[in-house]
């Protein structure tokens, strides 16, 4: 492990909730570790209970449906993933809010190099479960959420047009997250020359 993934939040809470004694907090874990890993289609009810440890009755007083806790990790995804370990190590890394933005990319470029490196959920959700599917449709709503931190940094660093640049900007971070999965290991920083043109741009319109 290197400095920076010591200093940055791990993406898999398992660890920090395995210990607890509430079994919604043992089901969430599990079930963050197998979605993140495996997707949604491929884990089963059965096999999230045999891996939290509770029964049946106990999975679904927490959980109705398997809809119901995807919901549940999804959001949980959000506050680890997009708030904790993105905007968050971001803008502890830039002192303007251009450079917080910049800074996306160098979070980006260590996360790349993580074992637990599993490229964007919500992205694979989406892929996976379709549109229209509610799973999907939730997927794009946290895709959304991404998009407005960005645009609330553009805000920031008095850019024009800033949700115009935060649609252009989160196509990179998409873009630079399937390229790492295609084993690119410097797509993080072609994503952030890119990104430098994009700021420019959007201080000359």
């Amino acid at each position: 492990m290197t400095a920076n993934e010591a200093a940055s939040p791990t993406l898999l809470p398992a660890a920090a909730m395995a210990g607890r004694d509430d079994p919604a907090d043992r089901i969430l874990a599990t079930a963050y570790e197998l979605f993140s890993r495996r997707g949604i289609r491929s884990v089963g009810v059965n096999e999230l209970i045999d891996s939290s440890g509770v029964s049946k009755a106990t999975f679904y007083r927490h959980f109705p449906s398997k809809n119901a806790l995807v919901l549940a990790f999804l959001d949980l995804r959000d506050q680890v993933w997009t708030v904790d370990l993105i905007v968050s190590e971001a803008r502890r890394r830039g002192d303007t809010a251009e450079e917080q933005l910049l800074a996306i990319f160098d979070v980006f470029g260590d996360w790349f190099q993580r074992d637990d490196f599993e490229a964007c959920t919500f992205i694979n959700v989406l892929l996976e479960m379709g549109p229209e599917h509610p799973l999907g449709q939730a997927s794009i709503g946290y895709l959304s959420r991404i998009r407005g931190h960005i645009q609330a940094l553009a805000e920031e660093a008095r850019l024009n047009r800033p949700e115009e640049f935060a649609r252009s900007w989160h196509i990179l971070m998409k873009g630079s997250i399937i390229s790492a999965s295609e084993g690119d290991l410097l797509a993080s920083k072609r994503a952030q020359q890119m990104a430098r043109w994009l700021i420019e741009h959007h201080r000359s319109l």
